[in-house]
């Protein structure tokens, strides 16, 4: 009788020490919420690299999911059309900070409110799409971290020619919804008149959008081809990759993955960094500092990813003294 007594009240101690732990794991009312709004889906590897890697900012910063703060993220799809849906719903459950990625989503975040502080994140010119006031005072609601892409459109021009000289007519990719492409392609205008060649702005707004710029790049006898960064082009980016190497066309992006998908070269700052980065911002937010005071971050280093296996692919021979240039080659 002795034993089964001691018996129970041990079962009794485990069983109360287990419920303790559950309600120790619960996140109590006042733990911050942090929303996360992704351009693409929680199924695609690249998109979830970039997540786990804010959500590694985070724990750097000593925050632990379930016990001192709980991340909300929500994923567009690639629809540009779901951002504001997404937003609304992260404002009702009255996060206290909105990760947003890109610019369209940025803005999509900024409409839906003026007072929850938001933190961009790979956003290709905050100044020109009315994001933010300036780099160093932003203003308002909104702060976080510029790619700069159209500060670096000259340079991608200049790379893919050291790649194709013999090309006089250079195709670009954009998409006219993002809030950074007006800027990037007025780069690419005058990129295009200092080495002398004809540009070709192709609009695509969607994947089969596309599989048709494609088709005009050929029937215009594109010599190469310049994609700028864009969340759709992110999603698709071994759709354009692929379509490229059938075209023998030559291409650069701003999407570092874009080598890695099959691209011929990338050349960008490294987003998956940046959105480490990005959870400083959302820390010092949560301590209270204001996104207004919080100057927004520029990248300081550029890689350039050259994909020989796609070089030989559509009989393209890389100058080695640009390979030699180049921070990762693929195999």
């Amino acid at each position: 009788m002795l034993a089964a007594t001691r018996l129970a009240n041990a079962a009794g101690l485990v069983l109360a020490t287990a419920l303790l732990g559950t309600v120790a794991a619960q996140p109590a009312d006042n733990v911050p919420r942090v929303g996360y709004i992704s351009p693409g889906s929680s199924s695609d590897a690249f998109r979830l690299r970039r997540f786990e890697a804010f959500r590694q900012g985070m724990r750097e910063l000593g925050y632990v999911e379930g016990r001192n703060v709980v991340l909300e993220p929500r994923w567009a799809e690639g629809k540009y059309e779901r951002y504001p849906v997404l937003a609304a719903d992260l404002v009702r459950l009255k996060v206290q900070v909105i990760v947003a990625v890109g610019g369209a989503a940025t803005k999509a975040a900024r409409h839906t409110t003026k007072t929850t502080p938001i933190v961009m994140s790979v956003v290709i010119d905050p100044v020109g799409s009315g994001l933010v006031s300036s780099l160093a005072h932003p203003g308002g609601n909104v702060t976080g971290l510029t790619v700069m892409a159209s500060d670096i459109v000259g340079k991608q021009f200049e790379l893919l020619k050291q790649a194709v000289p013999e090309a006089s007519r250079v195709a670009v990719l954009w998409n006219p919804a993002n809030p950074g492409g007006a800027a990037q392609l007025r780069e690419a205008e005058t990129a295009a008149r200092a080495l002398g060649v004809r540009l070709q702005a192709i609009e695509a707004r969607d994947p089969q959008e596309i599989d048709r710029a494609f088709g005009v790049m050929t029937r215009e006898r594109a010599g190469a081809l310049v994609i700028f960064p864009d969340a759709i082009f992110g999603n698709q980016r071994k759709q354009i990759a692929d379509l490229a190497v059938k075209s023998r066309l030559p291409s650069i992006c701003g999407i570092p993955e874009y080598g890695e998908a099959g691209g011929l070269i990338a050349y960008a700052a490294n987003n998956t960094d940046l959105e480490r980065r990005a959870a400083i911002f959302v820390d010092k937010i949560l301590r209270g500092a204001k996104p207004a005071a919080l100057p927004v971050e520029q990248p300081t280093k550029f890689e350039l990813i050259i994909n020989r296996r796609t070089a030989k692919a559509i009989g393209l021979t890389i100058p080695p003294s640009l390979l030699q240039r180049a921070d990762r080659l693929i195999d």
